[in-house]
């Protein structure tokens, strides 16, 4: 396993070592579980920014939310109108 250091604002390391020390595990535990929660969330958004930046620079359309409900037809209806 690899060691990384990493600077907290002090309210913040507060926050973890009262955590840590209420629960009876290490802040370096609960350091671990946020990086790793929020780690794929992270991944997921730059792919998908990449993936419509890729869209535009190819020409991709984009639509609007009003454009979109409009080819949709009625909100909740099911219709799959016609999408251009």
């Amino acid at each position: 396993m690899k060691r990384i250091a990493v600077r907290l604002p002090d309210a913040t390391h507060d926050r973890l070592r009262a955590l840590a020390d209420r629960s009876g595990r290490t802040a370096a535990f609960y350091i671990r579980e946020a990086i790793e929660r929020h780690l794929e969330d992270l991944e997921d958004l730059h792919a998908a920014e990449k993936a419509a930046a890729e869209h535009l620079e190819t020409g991709g359309r984009t639509l609007s939310l009003d454009e979109l409900d409009d080819c949709l037809g009625a909100k909740g209806r099911g219709s799959t109108g016609g999408i251009p």
